[in-house]
């Protein structure tokens, strides 16, 4: 499976082996119980992420991975979106501090 993710136009598209869904199960779990404590989503708080929510976190999250060049991090990120988002073909990461403009791409790109 492959998730496109758009970080100022240049797009990566990060290919998800099917298996890692299911076996990082686990961790996603953890990063779900992380964010149901609630999150600060740049300057606001949010005290039950949805899941367009929680995927615009881990997008957050993606570009921290990326910058280390994290490959393995960004791989389970992109899992956590494939698993808890079905649909879900790309993310396009906002970098002007702003996590709520993030945005989910739906089919097609």
């Amino acid at each position: 499976m492959i998730l496109n993710v758009v970080i100022q136009e240049q797009v990566y598209p990060v290919n998800v082996p099917e298996m890692l869904i299911g076996e990082a199960a686990d961790f996603f779990d953890k990063m779900d119980a992380d964010m149901d404590k609630g999150w600060q989503m740049s300057r606001d708080w949010v005290d039950h992420p949805t899941i367009e929510q929680r995927c615009q976190i881990v997008g957050d999250k993606m570009l921290t991975a990326m910058h280390h060049d994290n490959k393995k991090m960004l791989m389970l990120l992109c899992a956590y979106i494939l698993a808890r988002a079905p649909g879900v073909t790309g993310i396009r990461i906002d970098t002007n501090g702003e996590m709520l403009e993030t945005e989910l791409v739906l089919g097609k790109m």
